[in-house]
């Protein structure tokens, strides 16, 4: 099947993307690297020691950036439906997050640890269909939520990727309702057209 004008332009620009050959060059798994290094720099959400749970986590960018922060004495466990290709410093579990057997394997990881940080940079598969895709999206966050709600200690942190449209504000509402302070973010490596911002909600509410 010959590739379509869309697919060659996306190809196009992302070989020449810059952040992507960034990441090429310093041996990132993604460009997305580059959009928590850039958090993290204006929040500190990443300390040695912390146990930080990515959602989602393939190719493996954003627990790469917290494995190599957080260091020996910290703990990153990435969960993801798709296999992850082996990372220093980072367990892997491979399933659904919302399953039973999964969140079982995670609290045995912890090890009665518990969790400082949440990162979820999921995004659903794209249909084409705009409204569909966008109601996705703010599922994916809702359920990435809840889970940070249930696994994160009182003073963790939770970031997640969240596309701008039908239901934003109201994801951004009953984040507030759960966090005391809830920031949006919009890095230099999230591409200018996309409509995605990342949320930070710090100061868990009860």
């Amino acid at each position: 099947m010959k590739p379509s004008k869309t697919s060659k332009q996306w190809m196009r620009e992302h070989i020449n993307d810059p952040f992507v050959q960034m990441a090429q060059k310093e041996g990132y798994r993604s460009r997305a690297a580059y959009k928590l290094l850039e958090i993290n720099e204006k929040d500190h959400l990443l300390k040695p020691g912390l146990v930080v749970v990515d959602l989602g986590a393939v190719p493996g960018g954003w627990c790469q950036v917290a494995g190599a922060i957080i260091g020996d004495s910290g703990k990153v466990i990435a969960l993801d439906l798709l296999p992850l290709e082996p990372l220093r410093g980072v367990e892997f579990i491979q399933g659904d997050f919302r399953d039973e057997d999964i969140l079982k394997k995670l609290e045995s990881s912890l090890g009665g640890k518990t969790v400082g940080l949440v990162i979820s940079d999921m995004a659903p598969n794209f249909s084409g269909v705009s409204q569909v895709d966008q109601d996705r999206s703010i599922y994916l966050a809702e359920l990435a939520m809840e889970f940070a709600f249930e696994h994160l200690n009182p003073e963790g942190s939770f970031l997640v990727k969240v596309f701008q449209g039908v239901g934003f504000e109201a994801y951004m509402k009953l984040m507030r309702t759960r966090f005391s302070k809830v920031v949006a973010r919009k890095p230099k490596a999230s591409r200018d057209r996309s409509s995605e911002v990342y949320l930070l909600g710090t100061g868990m509410l009860e």
